[in-house]
């Protein structure tokens, strides 16, 4: 990949991409060299910009890129617009997905006639994969900035349909480890950590809840720019990949959909779980409390200190208070056996 004249190239944070002889070729920017004499791309790529960086793609590109504060507004108004035939659009990415603190950042493509601007604020392994894949000889034949764009935007509901299915399977395995037989034995002698379990299904929906939102910010980006900027040069090609990003997106929301249901009920299952548990302690002691109610009256009636008391004189006295203290604390756990208590 050559470096822009007069750029640094130890820390890129513009890229500026075009196409020749079939494959995609970058350009790395890091010192911003003036606008006229920068090379001409069909791909602008800002990587956690700078006010600098943003006036010199304003420049080079003729739009106008908003600040992040701006992209992370919500309301649909401020993420999908057009101002003077330029497509702004803001989708929320989710990122860093095989780890245990998925993050949520917005990206911003910017469709403007033959050029694409894209802004963001971390690495996304789609569009690494994208970039690799279309630099390869013969790759980006016929390739224009819509195409680019929606490329992108394969990519990442790809990489949103793997996240899916890892979140899918972790779901299942909590479901195993909640509900596995323990051999018919007690359920409070099962080995596992259900405060544990809590915190792994509570991460899965966090997790569920970004692929959630950045699977609704695609179906309004495509959904906008299918019936706003493409109506006008739309080719049959470029509408069955729309309809198709479309129809993946509305599948993926459906399974996500789902899969939060089934989240919501492990949660309340773990925590029903738990509640049996912590009943099943305390039954215990109630029984115990129970079980040692008469041996103590006993010992209390033969502990009292009256003068007269027949059985102080009789030779087996101490043996039969023993035998009868034995006795009423063993009859009430074979009827609470038998009557299915315990």
């Amino acid at each position: 990949n050559p470096a822009c004249p007069a750029c640094g190239i130890d820390d890129f944070m513009l890229f500026i991409r075009s196409i020749e002889n079939a494959r995609l070729i970058e350009t790395r920017c890091e010192t911003l060299p003036a606008p006229e004499s920068a090379p001409k791309g069909v791909w602008y790529d800002l990587l956690d910009p700078t006010p600098e960086e943003r006036a010199f793609v304003d420049a080079a590109a003729g739009v106008s890129i908003p600040s992040r504060a701006e992209l992370e507004e919500i309301e649909v108004s401020s993420r999908l617009y057009s101002d003077e035939g330029v497509e702004y659009m803001t989708v929320t990415a989710a990122s860093r997905l095989d780890s245990d603190a998925p993050v949520k950042t917005p990206v911003l493509f910017v469709l403007n006639g033959t050029a694409l601007v894209t802004a963001r604020f971390i690495e996304l392994r789609p569009f690494v994969n994208a970039i690799e894949r279309m630099s390869r000889p013969g790759a980006a034949a016929n390739v224009s900035a819509e195409s680019l764009m929606l490329t992108l935007i394969e990519a990442m509901v790809d990489r949103l349909a793997d996240a899916l299915e890892q979140v899918g399977s972790a779901i299942d395995e909590s479901s195993r480890s909640i509900f596995r037989s323990n051999g018919g034995g007690d359920v409070g002698k099962r080995d596992r950590d259900l405060q544990a379990t809590i915190e792994k299904v509570g991460r899965q929906g966090d997790s569920l809840g970004i692929i959630r939102e950045s699977l609704v910010g695609f179906n309004r980006l495509v959904g906008y720019h299918h019936g706003m900027g493409h109506i006008a040069r739309g080719s049959v090609d470029t509408d069955a990949r729309i309809r198709t990003i479309q129809r993946d997106v509305a599948s993926l929301s459906d399974h996500a959909t789902y899969l939060n249901s089934k989240v919501q009920f492990l949660l309340d299952a773990t925590l029903g779980l738990i509640n049996l548990e912590q009943n099943q302690i305390i039954k215990i002691f109630s029984i115990a409390a129970v079980c040692l109610m008469p041996p103590t009256l006993v010992a209390s009636v033969y502990g009292m200190n009256f003068k007269h008391i027949p059985e102080l004189d009789y030779e087996f006295g101490y043996p039969m208070a023993l035998g009868l203290m034995l006795i009423t604390g063993l009859a009430p756990v074979w009827y609470f056996r038998r009557k299915g208590w315990l």
